[in-house]
């Protein structure tokens, strides 16, 4: 009866290692909230508003990819980039707010081409401590949601527009606590002059390598079912902090358009 239960248990073992890809750094709960120990040295103080429902979902998309090409060349990426054509819906206000915008600025660094993020301000009332790219919702005297986005970029960092060429967009999406659309612009920086944060809404100033985001260690996908619809997603264990949510999702359809994996498209984050 022993070895029966054991071979049972190295079949179960075994199924969901097929399921969930590498289980390194996570630890799951049979019943009861997700519990998730990020790889050491990773992850933050961000509060995740995760349901109790919550639970994992599949390993990077790109981890069973075989080679995956070099991100180091700024120029490649912008290629790539250039030469994608991303669902674009209509931009139209949902629910009656108005969309939002936000910049996805590439620049060059000391770890190869490298993303720009916001840490929000931790005495914000929403969207506390999280890491995002600078945008934000468009006003009234905003002539497009590009001029939103750059606008917004200059307002929390101190980047003039006149630094930024916009080489495209990623897929438009909506957020898990804001049904409001979110149109994200990608533009790259030759050189990067000094960056101020605005003291009222950043805590500071992040720069990640595309290739780090790239280690299928950092990465989680979780399932949420909210209003008794299921949502992927997506997470990245940071040194210091938990990328999330909207902005998650985001480098992820990057990533994604960069290595050549098709696109998931389910879910909000």
């Amino acid at each position: 009866m022993l070895v029966c239960a054991s071979r049972h248990l190295l079949r179960t073992l075994a199924a969901t290692l097929r399921n969930y890809g590498s289980t390194l750094g996570r630890r799951v709960k049979r019943s009861g909230p997700l519990i998730f120990d990020p790889p050491p040295g990773r992850g933050g103080r961000q509060v995740i508003p995760r349901p109790a429902s919550a639970r994992l979902g599949s390993a990077a998309p790109w981890a069973n990819h075989g080679d995956l090409p070099s991100l180091n060349s700024l120029d490649a990426v912008v290629a790539t980039i250039v030469a994608s054509t991303p669902y674009a819906p209509k931009v139209v206000a949902v629910r009656g707010k108005p969309p939002s915008a936000v910049l996805v600025p590439l620049v060059n660094g000391p770890s190869g081409v490298e993303l720009v993020f916001t840490r929000r301000s931790w005495n914000l009332r929403s969207h506390i401590g999280e890491v995002c790219f600078p945008g934000g919702r468009m006003d009234l005297t905003d002539d497009s949601l590009l001029d939103t986005a750059l606008r917004e970029t200059e307002e929390e960092i101190g980047l003039s527009r006149e630094h930024v060429e916009i080489v495209g967009e990623l897929d438009r999406l909506a957020t898990v606590s804001s049904p409001s659309l979110i149109v994200p612009f990608v533009g790259t920086i030759d050189t990067l002059p000094s960056l101020t944060p605005s003291p009222d809404e950043v805590d500071g100033i992040i720069h990640i390598g595309l290739e780090e985001l790239l280690d299928p260690a950092i990465y989680r996908e979780e399932i949420w079912t909210r209003d008794g619809y299921e949502m992927s997603i997506t997470f990245f264990e940071l040194e210091g902090d938990t990328l999330w949510g909207a902005t998650a999702r985001m480098v992820r359809n990057m990533l994604e358009l960069l290595v050549g994996v098709e696109p998931s498209g389910r879910g909000y984050g």
